[in-house]
């Protein structure tokens, strides 16, 4: 595990001390379950749950990628990502090598209530890099360019109206299956957190704080409602 621009764990402790942290929904918690519990998470205990999650479910995510796929880069970079002003999210890319890349905010990292959001985060994250998410998402952005683009062409358009109609096509085509992938995601992820020994029903407990998408036509993420009953599913079924 390496921390982008070089930041260790202590680093991303000072970083969060100014951090507010918002305080732990408190519940029911299943025997064994390493959570963060109390009122309130401060920065310190942020940072090192974080550390800690990330030290114990990397090993699990990479095993899970080595299993379920062929020649993939399975080599997960978990990186932190500590721009200004960035709002609380995560997000899955590659480097120009190929290698997965799994990137934190600070203000994700500070808004997690305890160790199993943070755990189902990044597993769910993880899981997008071992479906093929960006490969697939990319094929269908191309498909959807061609497509617009030769409508565009038949009906006469000139090179400007082409063009856009392709941009149009790939952006359309990118958000086809866009939500498909997300529940895709949390399923795996949902597998991923639990084989860590992570709670992944505590963990989707994030889901009744952030805002709902809704069913929107084209929308990229799925009802908040539909992401939390899919890991309910998955887990029914472990």
């Amino acid at each position: 595990m390496r921390f982008m621009n070089a930041l260790g764990a202590f680093g991303v402790i000072a970083l969060l001390s100014a951090c507010g942290v918002a305080p732990i929904q408190t519940g029911p918690i299943p025997s064994g379950t390493p959570s963060t519990t109390g009122s309130q998470l401060t920065a310190d205990a942020a940072a090192r749950s974080f550390v800690q999650v990330v030290r114990t479910v990397e090993p699990v995510a990479e095993r899970e990628c080595r299993n379920r796929t062929s020649g993939m880069n399975c080599d997960f970079n978990i990186v932190v990502d500590d721009r200004p002003g960035q709002p609380a999210n995560a997000f899955q890319t590659l480097d120009e090598n190929g290698r997965p890349i799994v990137a934190f905010t600070l203000a994700l990292i500070a808004d997690a209530r305890n160790e199993d959001e943070l755990a189902f985060v990044l597993g769910h994250e993880t899981a997008h890099h071992i479906a093929g998410h960006i490969a697939r998402q990319q094929q269908n952005a191309m498909a959807g360019a061609v497509i617009f683009a030769g409508i565009a062409t038949l009906s006469g358009g000139d090179a400007t109206a082409v063009r856009t109609a392709q941009e149009l096509g790939a952006e359309v085509g990118a958000r086809r299956y866009s939500k498909d992938f997300e529940l895709e995601a949390d399923a795996l992820g949902t597998i991923i957190t639990a084989r860590a020994g992570y709670n992944p029903l505590r963990g989707a407990e994030f889901f009744t704080r952030i805002p709902d998408p809704g069913d929107r036509f084209l929308g990229t993420h799925p009802p908040n409602s539909s992401r939390i009953d899919i890991v309910r599913r998955t887990m029914a079924g472990l």
